[in-house]
């Protein structure tokens, strides 16, 4: 005999959604205070910002952000806007983090959208822009006539760019000096008694990259090395793809490498060791990462550290700058990395 299906479970009351007048009860605020507090309205004092929202995130207050437009014109969101290509495991997870944990404590929230390769970058802005899904909007892999730079400051719409333009005096933006990694790997390597030096680069057509191409040709220059970037491999492309391409390098006698990613310098490896060679005797390896990783990977990696966090946190303080104070200088940061000799 079936056993009898046991009854559906009971669905509880949920209390009543809390409200403005919820919080301005339980605060002993006028409404209006409270409203404002959750604004971040700069003439408030600290601490009653802090009491508004810790009793808010108490009663699990969301704010109805159709009214709020409507009253506002603002939406209370910043999106970034990233390609499905980034390196997750690396830059994207990190930046992510760190523009979530910087908005925090504001009233702003972050919300990330994506393009798929082929798709038109600017199109992705565009439809942002037009439709009010944002108050500012966040991207990368900038190019230095970027079309979407171009389209946003034309429009006077708030943004941020983690990369530089040739318009970078005008816009807000976080950047790796890319120019002095590239010429501090190869400086390192030509001390290390390195000459034939091959370049796993971004992408040529974005900003980094092109920096990143005149460090280490500047450097190649000043230290007599030889110095080519890899042809038709990127530091984004597909590990396969830089295997092979590492491949035909390596056969050529190329002593020395620089990598532009975590990705492309763990495919190199495994390259150098299926030809036969050794981190630190036969060949050496420069590589940018965003996480400590590498030498974890291969103590013989000499890894340069990019601070992808404090990027974040540049970028979500520049965007709330452009969206509340629109004829201020805009916010700028350049990481800058150090040649320490170590090697």
């Amino acid at each position: 005999m079936a056993a009898e299906d046991p009854p559906p479970p009971q669905v509880e009351e949920r209390p009543e959604k809390p409200t403005l007048k919820t919080i301005a009860r339980r605060t002993g605020l006028a409404v209006a205070t409270v409203s404002r507090a959750l604004a971040d309205a700069p003439d408030l004092r600290t601490d009653t910002k802090a009491l508004v929202r810790r009793v808010a995130d108490e009663l699990g207050y969301v704010p109805n952000r159709a009214g709020l437009r409507l009253r506002t014109g603002r939406t209370q969101v910043i999106s970034l806007v990233m390609s499905t290509e980034h390196d997750m495991m690396n830059n994207t997870a990190r930046l992510i983090s760190s523009l979530a944990g910087t908005l925090r404590e504001t009233p702003f929230h972050l919300n990330v959208s994506y393009f798929f390769p082929g798709e038109d970058a600017l199109r992705s802005i565009q439809h942002i822009v037009e439709m009010g899904l944002a108050d500012a909007v966040i991207f990368n892999q900038t190019q230095p006539a970027d079309p979407r730079v171009a389209w946003l400051m034309a429009q006077r719409f708030p943004f941020a760019t983690h990369g530089r333009t040739h318009w970078a005096g005008q816009h807000a933006w976080a950047d790796f000096d890319n120019r002095a990694f590239g010429a501090i790997a190869v400086h390192k390597l030509a001390r290390a008694g390195r000459r034939r030096i091959v370049v796993i680069a971004p992408p040529l057509n974005q900003n980094y990259a092109q920096d990143m191409v005149a460090g280490v040709m500047q450097a190649g220059a000043e230290t007599g090395a030889e110095v080519r970037v890899l042809p038709d491999v990127s530091s984004d492309a597909a590990s396969a793809v830089v295997q092979a391409g590492m491949a035909l390098a390596l056969a050529e006698g190329v002593d020395g490498l620089v990598c532009a990613s975590t990705n492309s310098a763990m495919a190199s490896v495994a390259a150098l060791e299926a030809h036969g060679l050794r981190l630190g005797r036969e060949i050496d390896l420069v590589a940018k990462e965003a996480i400590p990783f590498l030498t974890l990977f291969r103590r013989e990696i000499i890894a340069i550290r990019e601070d992808v966090a404090r990027a974040g946190s540049v970028l979500a303080r520049a965007a709330i700058r452009a969206i509340r104070e629109p004829e201020a200088l805009p916010l700028q940061d350049l990481e800058v990395p150090q040649d320490d000799q170590d090697h």
